[in-house]
């Protein structure tokens, strides 16, 4: 078993190098619709983390993502992504970073603008994990669990 954390987790220190992860999407009824497995490399530019991630899918699609995370003003983040529309917002609190985004889903051939609401908690040295509720108008129409794990 991996120990607990030590000292205050910070989200760019835990996703530089090679890590990788695992997650599930389940739609509001708790079903699973989508299992998904993410190949990750982040590195540091001019003080923010550049978060390259690769996802295969369950049903054998692929999606490429970039992340650029910045840490702001004390416990506070700034982030920016393909298909987000404007940027996340958000900070640490308690040893959890909180934050919150508007998104362009793909969903098949169109897409559909969501909010995100992510919670991450590192768990351990070598283990991070992400909740999101997904939400449209205030509804939740889904939460995706994934669990990252930095590669040593």
């Amino acid at each position: 078993m991996s120990p607990l954390p030590t000292g205050e987790p910070r989200i760019e220190r835990f996703l530089l190098g090679r890590s990788r992860a695992e997650g599930v999407f389940q739609d509001f009824t708790g079903r699973i619709r989508r299992r998904f497995a993410i190949s990750l490399e982040g590195r540091m530019d001019d003080g923010a983390l550049v978060l390259s991630e690769d996802f295969l899918f369950d049903d054998g699609a692929t999606e490429h993502r970039v992340w650029r995370i910045t840490p702001a003003a004390g416990d506070a983040y700034s982030a920016n992504a393909d298909d987000m529309i404007g940027e996340a917002r958000g900070a640490v609190s308690g040893g959890v970073l909180r934050w919150s985004y508007l998104f362009s889903l793909k969903l098949g051939a169109r897409r559909m603008r969501v909010r995100f609401h992510d919670t991450f908690i590192q768990t351990a040295d070598d283990t991070l994990l992400n909740v999101a509720r997904v939400t449209k108008f205030g509804f939740e129409l889904g939460r995706s669990t994934i669990i990252f794990r930095r590669d040593v």
